[in-house]
């Protein structure tokens, strides 16, 4: 089979190279990276369905002739990129959700379209308990009273940095999916306790399933998100479900930004209801300049770096290489996005 690579500025195609190595003795593959100038005014229902996407469709049009199998990451995918080959046969993305990919126009061409669901769960899972660790140890504060400048006079002067460990303290989980269960199993390390609201699961034995989420908020001492982001789930923590909290508990969220209402969350660290949070997603505004959560001394936020990691985009490519050993033996693939429209 020919198979066409296409890395981005994010996952460059170095990485499909090295989880395709050993496919290059029985297939025919072309590496392209991805022009992120090149310009591209998206137009036709098509384009405008896309979203969080580099490049341009044409430059994928240009090289998919005679092509079986397209894989990308971020690259657009459009009804006119699928149609530039005639000889397509799989589609391939390497993201937990292929939103630069139109799942429609794939489907029409009766074509499977794989991913890479849970890629990044064990980088997620890693910083959840970094964020864990850093607001039971008070580290946001620590770090804070560094960066302007003070220090500590002698060994007694330190009291006021005491913090707590993660042992014996409860940890709610909001969503039971591929980090969720990564998280629960390092939080058991630590010696915590953990409990999950989940109506859609049921757990394992690395923790204790409850019915509502309000028996989680309350009894909780820290809560972590790992919830899909659906219309059902927004503002999933919203004033009403902070308010159920255990004074003094934490928040986590690694999950999406769309799950917590930040409004009701800076009310709640003003008021101390809230003992500190770490976010490493937040909602885009139109104020620039330092994030409004920010003023309050116990906040830890990062830039989605929740998957940023070298082997969670070799593992993505793998997982890719995986399927089109399946696809190539006539094997079931695994992670198709539109396997029952496929199979119709």
């Amino acid at each position: 089979m020919k198979i066409l690579a296409v890395g981005d500025s994010y996952m460059p195609a170095r990485y499909f190279a090295d989880a395709f190595a050993g496919l290059a003795s029985s297939h025919e593959i072309e590496y392209l990276e991805i022009d992120a100038a090149r310009p591209f005014a998206p137009s036709s229902r098509s384009e405008l369905a896309l979203r969080e996407y580099q490049g341009s469709p044409s430059e994928l049009v240009e090289r998919l002739d005679g092509a079986h199998v397209l894989v990308v990451h971020g690259a657009p995918v459009t009804d006119a990129v699928i149609g530039a080959s005639d000889e397509l046969a799989l589609v391939c993305c390497a993201r937990g959700g292929p939103v630069n990919v139109d799942v429609e126009a794939v489907t029409a061409h009766g074509l499977p379209l794989v991913n890479t669901p849970g890629k990044n769960a064990e980088a997620v899972a890693d910083l959840t308990l970094a964020f864990l660790v850093m607001l039971a140890r008070g580290l946001p504060k620590a770090q804070r009273f560094l960066e302007d400048g003070n220090r500590l006079r002698d060994n007694w002067d330190g009291a006021r940095f005491i913090g707590s460990d993660p042992r014996g303290h409860v940890l709610g989980l909001v969503g039971y999916g591929h980090v969720g269960r990564r998280v629960a199993q390092r939080a058991l390390a630590f010696g915590m306790r953990v409990v999950v609201y989940d109506p859609f699961v049921d757990v394992d034995e690395y923790a204790e399933q409850v019915e509502t989420l309000h028996e989680l908020l309350a009894c909780a001492d820290f809560v972590s998100l790992h919830a899909r982001a659906t219309m059902e789930n927004q503002n999933l923590i919203d004033a009403a479900a902070i308010a159920t909290m255990k004074p003094g508990a934490f928040l986590v969220n690694t999950a999406r930004e769309t799950l917590l209402d930040e409004t009701a969350l800076d009310a709640a660290l003003a008021s101390g209801h809230v003992a500190g949070a770490a976010l490493d997603v937040v909602r885009a505004g139109a104020a620039s300049g330092r994030h409004r959560l920010l003023r309050h001394d116990n906040v830890v936020l990062t830039p989605h770096l929740g998957g940023a990691t070298y082997e969670t985009l070799l593992q993505g490519a793998e997982m890719i290489a995986e399927e089109i050993v399946r696809f190539a033996a006539g094997e079931p693939l695994v992670n198709v996005v539109n396997r029952e429209a496929v199979a119709a």
